[in-house]
């Protein structure tokens, strides 16, 4: 009976044992319905490659061991099951730092947002003050759903700049004078308890879209944020892509005109010195008065305001023009537009067609499309959420349905073939 017991562990160990490979089925099945939040038995099967048998099998495996849940629910007019990994299986939180607000959502495994809530934040004062009102919040919000704190897997959180890669740290410190030298993974990890996953805003907004938004179905895509300043969240073939340092995306510091203002980065005609809120807003201030906010020139664009037209119009062409560099460089098949511009709607997305037209290499632009967020100002807060669990492992939610495996199996027989 010892040799057995041995045998059986010592196959369990072995690359490509019947064991291994079912661990690795359950894993892919898993990370399919975790990162899609609820998909039928069949996109399963398309998605891991896996025949409908051995997807139906593992499916009930997780269903027994409490890790899906199973619905009825139909496709293509016909009966079909939709798994979603279970409600008790864990929640994961969000948080976003904009330069103006700070915005906290908990969602579960399901991709279904629990509770969120958004309050005003001056985030560039400081630091220090940013975090106790992030924990604050994220405490507030984990009570109202009544969920324990031990189900909290991670925390993902957004930040306006880029992240250092080897140091965790925001890579220029001209973004957030008041957060030089913070790391803010390490920062809000040691307030919350969990591990946190940190990314910049233009990244996560890229990841929000993709996720939930209208970069769904789409393997390549730009996501472009204009606000305080100019940033592209990358996705290539279904990933983000940071680059080796943290810093691709960087859009809003492609020169436009070497004679043109001074740029915060110390280069000249910067595409953020054209487009971003703190250089735009002064050119309507005069006429429009000192309180104008960029939401409020979309408003009064919107309203067949003149001025605020022409603006909108001239900030479209030249994110076109950085746009049609990207198209270039990357070939994407859509670029996205977020931030509070976004909401121009055809008054902005246009210029930014006519400027890809003319500038991006034919067979480029052709194959782009050009659309608005669908998710608004929730962007970065849920593609914070999307940040955990894509960075999140399988192996904790996998512990019930490997146990049943291992009781259903024979222990007399070695687990491998």
């Amino acid at each position: 009976m010892l040799e057995i017991t041995v045998g059986v562990k010592e196959s369990m160990e072995t690359p490509g044992s019947q064991t291994s490979l079912h661990r690795a089925n359950l894993e892919r099945v898993v990370r399919a319905v975790r990162m899609a939040g609820s998909l039928t038995q069949a996109e399963i099967a398309r998605a891991t490659g896996l025949s409908a048998a051995t997807v139906s099998n593992i499916v009930r495996e997780l269903k027994d061991g409490g890790t899906v849940e199973v619905t009825p629910t139909s496709a293509g007019g016909r009966r079909a099951r939709s798994v979603s990994l279970s409600g008790d299986a864990g929640i994961v939180i969000g948080v976003d730092f904009g330069h103006t607000h700070l915005r906290v959502a908990v969602g579960n495994l399901a991709h279904q947002v629990l509770a969120e809530e958004a309050e005003p934040l001056d985030v560039d004062a400081s630091a220090a003050e940013g975090f106790d009102r992030a924990e604050q919040l994220v405490n507030r919000l984990i009570e109202a759903t009544g969920i324990g704190r031990d189900k909290v897997i991670g925390v993902g959180l957004g930040v306006p700049g880029p992240i250092d890669v080897a140091s965790g740290t925001l890579g220029s410190t001209s973004i957030l004078p008041g957060w030089s030298g913070i790391n803010p993974a390490e920062e809000l990890s040691a307030r919350l308890g969990v591990p946190v996953h940190v990314d910049n805003d233009a990244n996560l907004g890229a990841l929000g879209e993709l996720v939930w938004g209208s970069g769904r179905g789409v393997k390549d895509l730009a996501y472009i944020k204009v606000a305080s300043g100019v940033g592209a969240g990358l996705v290539i073939d279904g990933r983000v892509y940071r680059g080796p340092g943290g810093t691709a995306g960087e859009i809003g510091h492609i020169t436009l005109d070497e004679s043109g203002p001074v740029c915060r980065c110390g280069n000249r005609g910067c595409l953020e010195t054209f487009t971003a809120a703190r250089y735009v807003l002064p050119l309507l201030q005069p006429s429009h008065g000192p309180d104008l906010t960029m939401e409020r020139v979309v408003q009064l664009a919107r309203e067949g305001d003149p001025g605020c037209r022409r603006v909108i119009a001239d900030v479209g062409r030249h994110i076109g023009s950085g746009v049609a560099n990207l198209c270039n460089l990357l070939n994407p098949s859509r670029v996205v537009l977020g931030g509070d511009l976004a909401e121009a709607g055809e008054l902005v997305l246009a210029p930014i067609r006519d400027s890809v037209g003319r500038y991006a290499i034919p067979s480029a632009a052709r194959r782009l499309s050009v659309v608005q967020g669908a998710l608004g100002g929730r962007a970065e807060v849920l593609g914070a959420l999307a940040l955990v669990l894509s960075e999140m492992g399988d192996s904790t939610l996998l512990n019930g349905a490997e146990g049943a495996y291992q009781a259903a199996a024979p222990a007399s027989v070695p687990a491998f073939t």
